[in-house]
């Protein structure tokens, strides 16, 4: 017996059959923004394949990034790649312009459960630790914090960097340079889409820094109060 797929947005859950081709976008059997043109009317699709469920990225620029529970799985879908689900519980997030759509799919028999340390087809996973000082984990923060205060799926909006340096009480300059060398040391660590290339906008690197912080549980909910307790004076001087 084939299993059904569970896709969860906001409190709505749809049942997909193994018959079934659902496909998620501003105009899509979920819609999650019909107003953001740049959204695409198909980001993501899901369908029964092989003994497999497979979340293809039918889009032609956005990537879709695909963690498990408790960062046991991270992994970047590149427009006309797809990967299989294996876990019980995963989470598929992607950013259209400044917002952030998180979507959450359930499979009720998964193939593998509690996959931990398992390859994927794109050969991204949680990666091993990456050192971050004070100043550079507060900056992911800052970015990360919408998504952390909005509880289960659906869309927050990525702040730009002179709100997030704000928001630090830092000069947009250090934010800046900061921002620079946490992507750097991210990209030397494995995580693809953070490195400079011609022609891509620094909100996708932002917003594929924040979507593996995010799904990696590097940042936290619980971390937020950080945010409050920084004294402004201080921010400047912190390494």
């Amino acid at each position: 017996m084939t299993a059904s797929l569970l896709v969860e947005y906001i409190g709505e859950e749809f049942v997909v059959g193994a018959g079934q081709v659902f496909t998620i976008g501003r105009d899509a059997d979920l819609v999650v923004d019909e107003d953001n043109p740049y959204l695409h009317r198909r980001i993501v699709e899901f369908a029964f394949s092989s003994d497999f469920w497979w979340i293809s990225n039918v889009g032609s620029r956005l990537p879709v990034t695909v963690s498990g529970q408790a960062g046991t799985l991270q992994s970047l879908v590149g427009p006309g790649s797809r990967l299989p689900v294996v876990l019980p519980h995963v989470a598929v997030l992607f950013t259209a312009g400044e917002t952030t759509y998180e979507v959450n799919i359930r499979c009720e028999v998964p193939t593998f459960d509690g996959a931990l340390g398992r390859e994927d087809p794109n050969g991204e996973l949680t990666l091993g630790a990456v050192s971050l000082t004070s100043t550079q984990f507060l900056l992911i923060l800052a970015l990360s914090e919408p998504v952390l205060r909005r509880l289960g799926s659906g869309a927050s909006v990525l702040p730009s960097n002179a709100r997030a340096a704000d928001r630090l009480g830092w000069p947009i300059t250090t934010f800046n340079r900061k921002l620079d060398n946490v992507c750097v040391k991210f990209s030397q660590a494995g995580v693809r889409g953070l490195r400079g290339v011609a022609g891509q906008l620094a909100l996708q690197r932002r917003a594929r820094l924040v979507e593996y912080a995010v799904s990696a549980k590097i940042v936290r909910p619980e971390h937020l109060p950080m945010l409050d307790q920084l004294p402004v004076s201080d921010a400047g001087r912190l390494r």
